[in-house]
């Protein structure tokens, strides 16, 4: 069963070339799924008699291989990382065991829950390298992850109260509902069955091949085919009362919803083939698969899920023709879901080291999509957007790898130990993690781009493709498949064979983010530019950058670039310039573009040509810039730079010079109707800070009053709004944002003028929607936003409590609205609730300012299952803000335990989420709230609670990172003395840092043997990682004999003086002896065919296995030398879990 270390890529010892899943019964109402697999298994080595196999929460009924029935052990570490017993409560114990633990099922690595042994009549048979067929029987019984059933509580049949189940999961998941080699690179072909009412539609991956009714037409079978090699996390399915749409386009493409949605289905995907036409004609390469289908289902895990030839989506992504702000959004969604069709779901990887290939391939050519459909602004505004977003994560939190090989070598050992968890399997990472992960893949697709062109880019995944496409065509060749895998040095060296370029000096650039501080003075005596740039290379995250740098210097005589060499230590840079300075002659200043256009230059130095300068304009490095220049400077980038990167940029430093010269660059931004969109809703907060810092001078009325008046109102009446048009969306997003960053301005005394107010409250007043063709949810939504932002903190006066008889009478109109609003919902709900969702937001800033009291309840029922998900988020935020502010246990615990009790999965990763963002106390601090009852629900909630689903336990190991850090939480009483075996020196120290049950009962620490066999967590103080590396296997075995032999009685409880009954001991199965024992020599003991009895005998024969143990690894030896982690026995493998397989 051990994959050999040397050998390259992947030659599994077990290639499935076929998999059958058939599922003949599922029932809503109990929330249960029967079914068989059937698995081809080629061997490739001789004494294969071991098949190991993931699976989680399915009860497996019985295993036969060539029809003959086999034993089974099924071993789960990851139910419980950490023992019961244990007292242990740091994270960093945890972490190691989690990831111990993890990889002791890691398929990649050739292990699995599920150990199936070869009947000994088929070994001649094996050592003949001939097929096996193995078959498995498994029901599912109210799973908590992998499949999602959404069953609404109403009257009617299933079918129509809209029941329906679906596949989700995070990264490989599939385990979770069918027994699998659940690895990306294990490829295979598919035969799928699904057996459901007749009233159901079952979708799945493949080509549909035929429905088959049953005699009494209650129901029918779908049998999907799918011929196209593919890896088992890819497989998915969905089955509900669809409707069913064929793409009008494209007939080989159907979409799938809900009942009664299907006109806005119509809509949604009217667009989908468009994104199809683009991708296929950048790749050069048609779509891979023969079908595509889209299946929009209630209760999403994630908003879109890729899958081979299907992607699941939510239905929320649903919209009429009558939405503006969703549109945008849900295309967004499709074209990423495509563009994993072809990276991720028919290319997939060799490891998960390589997932950044495939994450960068498909979010790049997913950027290229949008720059074509939404615009190069946008294009460049996303970028941008991305690019803040990874540089302000790795600067809190140190890097992000994109690959081991990346990390400069520095810590080749222990990837990211500045991180609370492990990198080096995506079950173990933070879900925010893996979103930076996945955002930084792409920007250095991008730089790779920079580097060596589009053209050669795309030329490198047309290769990609169509290997692919040849290797997938070969029938029974499994050995051709690996083609359809892709992995970084594939890549890389694929790149250079392109481009003839080497892209490895690139490379070294991606372990962190560079920081540059950029300021200049200019020579006039020798016309130079004298730049200065700075960097920052020693705060977390950062590093330094050497390298080419480009320089633009926008002069009087135009625009130009400058690529200065980033040498080790060169701060001073001279750019000679071009125009002496020459403000007499009234001449046209070209700008990058080629556009030439007249300045007022009379704010500008006299002594300098410079307009503006701007470091790396093109984002090609992952760069955070500071530069400074005068405020005139960024007043010329602002109005005349092209660029909307560069226009954001003028915005965000005139926040810092209050001028009137500022304000008017700005006003002049607002008016301009040819700026982008984006920028000048930037600029309306910018002007907002900048009024409120010039108030004791501002003339005129309130800032953005009179623009908004001259281009929204009457001209008759203008403190009437016009009815809404919004046919320009230009505009109808610059209506939308004005009022929100009007309600931010303050008067001398810090309050919101009352003419502000008013204004706001007439907007919501005369709004008349009557003649629009769209709908103003969100624009009304904003108008409440805008409420909330002109609340100022309440004055108390002497101490009299707030009621609401005594409101303050702005604040009492601002109530009232949005009451009225609130209950107006209840009748006529708005598209998404975005109104409710405004409101919820408005009460909450209310109640923060002390002017109606702080009450959890009303947003508590608004957070209650039922209600639409983002009204439940938004009240969910509010409690978790109430927590914090009111230090509230009693909410705490009513946030944990909606964790635990959730039926939507989002939703309690969101709380978690909420809960790490805004947290009610961190490590730091002393808090009522943190308590050892605290600590041990948390502690639960992340060792066991949480087994089902991987984003929801990383997400409790990050809030219990975040609320008591790496080491033991500081409200637990002192650790007493405990004892820690060493398995080097084989003998017991005692050791302070952890705390096993009372000694008193001989029970000791379980001791969990890590890849190298060192005792995890521990503070391993005897040996250092050097020498842990070169232990001989003999010792390591011989330890683990001898631990066992003394920790015999690991399994007893806790209570002293209450022995188990001798039925329980009956239950454990042989998990408890060391999974070495299960190496080749079987002769050992002479098992019987039935599990059950299999089972009993190993109970006996254990203290036989001591001895032979010894005896035995010798020649095993030669094997277990070149893998080391062939039978690491996991932290949870010591503890025996009941055993779906002894269920009978």
């Amino acid at each position: 069963m051990n994959r050999k270390k040397g050998d390259k890529g992947f030659e599994s010892p077990r290639p499935t070339t076929h998999q059958v899943v058939c599922i003949n019964n599922i029932n809503f109402q109990r929330k249960s799924v029967v079914g068989y697999v059937e698995l081809t298994i080629f061997p490739t080595v001789a004494n294969l008699n071991r098949i190991k196999l993931n699976s989680k929460q399915c009860r497996i009924y019985r295993v036969r291989v060539n029809d003959l029935e086999a034993a089974f052990i099924y071993n789960d570490p990851t139910l419980e990382v950490c023992h019961h017993e244990s007292k242990q409560r740091n994270l960093n114990y945890f972490s190691n065991a989690y990831a111990a633990a993890v990889s002791a099922v890691d398929p990649d690595a050739g292990n699995g829950e599920l150990c199936i042994k070869v009947p000994s009549e088929l070994w001649k048979h094996v050592d003949e390298l001939k097929v096996l067929k193995v078959h498995i029987n498994f029901s599912l019984d109210q799973p908590k992850g992998g499949l999602h059933f959404v069953v609404p509580n109403m009257e009617g049949s299933m079918a129509e109260r809209g029941a329906h189940v679906f596949s989700c999961g995070y990264q490989n998941s599939t385990r979770f509902w069918f027994p699998c080699v659940d690895s990306y690179s294990e490829l295979c072909t598919w035969k799928l069955e699904y057996t459901v009412d007749a009233a159901m539609v079952a979708v799945s991956n493949g080509d549909l091949v035929e429905t088959v009714y049953t005699h009494d037409m209650r129901k029918k079978t779908f049998h999907y085919m799918l011929a196209i090699p593919t890896a088992a996390s890819n497989i998915s399915l969905a089955i509900g009362p669809f409707e069913i749409l064929v793409d009008p386009y494209m007939h080989e493409v159907t979409h799938f919803c809900l009942p009664q949605l299907l006109p806005l289905l119509k809509h949604t995907t009217s667009y989908l083939h468009e994104v199809f036409e683009f991708y296929e004609e950048i790749l050069t390469c048609r779509y891979p698969y023969s079908c595509f289908k889209t299946v929009f289902i209630d209760e999403a895990y994630v908003e879109v899920a890729a899958y081979a030839s299907m992607s699941i989506f939510s239905t929320n992504l649903l919209h009429s023709a009558m939405i503006i702000d969703e549109t945008p959004l849900t295309r967004r969604c499709l074209a990423q879901a495509l563009a994993q069709q072809f990276f991720g779901c028919f290319i997939s990887r060799m490891s998960w080291s390589d997932e950044w290939v495939l994450k960068g391939i498909s979010g790049y050519i997913y950027g290229l999509w949008m720059k074509k459909t939404f615009g190069v602004n946008e294009y460049r505004h996303w970028i941008k957007q991305e690019l803040d977003q990874i540089v302000a994560y790795e600067l809190k939190t140190g890097g992000v790898l994109l690959h081991p090989i990346f990390g400069g070598g520095k810590e080749k050992d222990n990837p990211a130990s500045h991180l609370h968890f492990s990198i080096k399997h995506p079950h173990t990472l933070s879900w925010e993690y893996y979103t930076m992960f996945q955002c930084k893949a792409h920007l250095v697709m991008r730089l790779i781009e920079n580097r060596i062109s589009m053209e050669f880019m795309l030329q490198v995944f047309n290769k990609l493709l169509s290997l692919a496409s040849t290797a997938s065509s070969q029938k029974f060749q499994s050995h051709m498949w690996s083609q359809m895998l892709v992995s970084t040095s594939g890549f890389l060296k694929s790149i250079s064979n392109v481009s003839g370029k080497d892209i490895q000096p690139l490379i070294k650039q991606w372990s962190g983010v560079v920081k540059f501080y950029g300021s200049f003075a200019f020579n006039r005596k020798r016309n130079v530019l004298e730049l200065e740039i700075k960097q920052d290379y020693t705060s977390p995250g950062t590093q330094k950058y050497v390298g080419p740098l480009k320089v633009t210097v926008q002069e009087l005589d135009g625009s130009f670039n400058h690529t200065l060499q980033i040498e080790e230590n060169s701060l001073k840079h001279d750019i000679p310039c071009h125009s002496k300075s020459r403000r007499n002659k009234k001449k046209k200043i070209p700008l990058m573009n080629g556009e030439e256009v007249d300045m007022d230059l009379s704010a500008m130095d006299a002594d300098s040509p410079l307009l503006w300068i701007r470091i790396d304009p093109d984002m090609s490095v992952l760069r955070k810039v500071e530069f400074e220049q005068s405020d005139f400077m960024w007043q010329y980038q602002l109005r005349y730079e092209r660029d909307v990167v560069a226009q954001e940029e003028a915005i965000l430093a005139l926040e810092k010079f209050p001028t009137p010269a500022s304000r008017l660059a700005l006003t002049d931004i607002l008016e301009q109707e040819q700026c982008f969109y984006r920028v000048r809703m930037l600029a309306c907060f910018c002007l907002a800070k900048i009024a409120n810092s010039m108030v004791s001078t501002w003339t005129g009325p309130p800032a953005m009053k009179s623009l908004f008046t001259r281009m929204f109102c009457c001209k008759t009446c203008p403190n009437i709004v016009k009815t809404n048009n919004f046919m320009n969306f230009q505009s109808y997003f610059l209506q939308k944002t004005m009022p929100v960053a009007m309600a931010l301005l303050r008067d001398v005394h810090n309050l919101c003028p009352k003419e502000v107010l008013m204004f706001i409250l007439d907007l919501i007043k005369y709004n008349d929607n009557r003649k629009n063709k769209f709908s103003d949810n969100y624009y009304r939504a904003e108008l409440i936003d805008a409420l909330a932002n002109s609340v100022t903190p309440a004055v108390s006066v002497n101490n009299e409590v707030r009621t609401l008889d005594n409101l303050n009478p702005d604040v009492r109109l601002i109530l009232e609205e949005i009451t009225r609003f609130l209950n107006m919902e209840k009748l006529l709900p708005s598209y998404r609730h975005t109104i409710t969702v405004s409101c919820l937001k408005a009460i909450r800033v209310l109640q923060k300012n002390g002017h109606v009291p702080s009450d959890p309840a009303l947003f508590k029922s608004y957070a209650e299952y039922g209600h639409f998900v983002d009204v439940r988020i938004a009240a969910l935020e509010a409690v978790v803000d109430y927590t914090k502010v009111d230090r509230s246990y009693e909410e705490l615990q009513w946030l944990l335990t909606m964790v635990q009790n959730d039926p939507v999965p989002y939703i309690r990763h969101k709380i978690l989420d909420m809960l790490t963002k805004n947290p009610p106390f961190t490590k730091n601090m002393e808090s009522p709230l943190c308590n050892e009852a605290l600590v041990d629900q948390l502690w639960k909630l992340m060792n066991s609670g949480t087994s089902h689903d991987w984003r929801l336990r990383c997400g409790a190991v990050d809030l219990y990172f975040t609320l008591f850090g790496l080491s033991r939480p500081s409200c637990l009483p002192l650790p007493e003395l405990g004892l820690v075996l060493n398995l080097k020196e084989k003998k017991a120290v005692l050791n302070p840092t952890i705390i096993p049950e009372s000694v008193a009962n001989n029970q000791e620490p379980v001791n969990s043997t890590n890849n190298h066999g060192q005792s995890v967590g521990f503070q391993n103080t005897f040996s250092n990682s050097q020498e842990e590396e070169e232990i001989d296997m003999d010792t390591v075995h011989d330890s683990q004999a001898f631990i066992y032999h003394h920790l015999n009685m690991l399994e007893r409880p806790s209570t002293p003086g209450k022995e188990q009954s001798s039925g329980e001991v009956n239950m454990h199965p042989v998990s408890a002896a060391p999974l070495s024992v299960f190496s080749k020599e079987s002769n050992s003991s002479k098992h019987s065919d039935h599990h059950h009895h299999h089972h009993h005998e190993h109970k006996k024969k254990k203290k036989k296995h001591k001895h032979k143990h010894k005896h035995k690894h010798k020649h095993d030896n030669k094997e277990k030398e070149k893998d080391p982690f062939a039978f690491s026995n996991s932290p949870a493998s010591a503890r025996s879990i009941r055993s779906p397989s002894l269920s009978d």
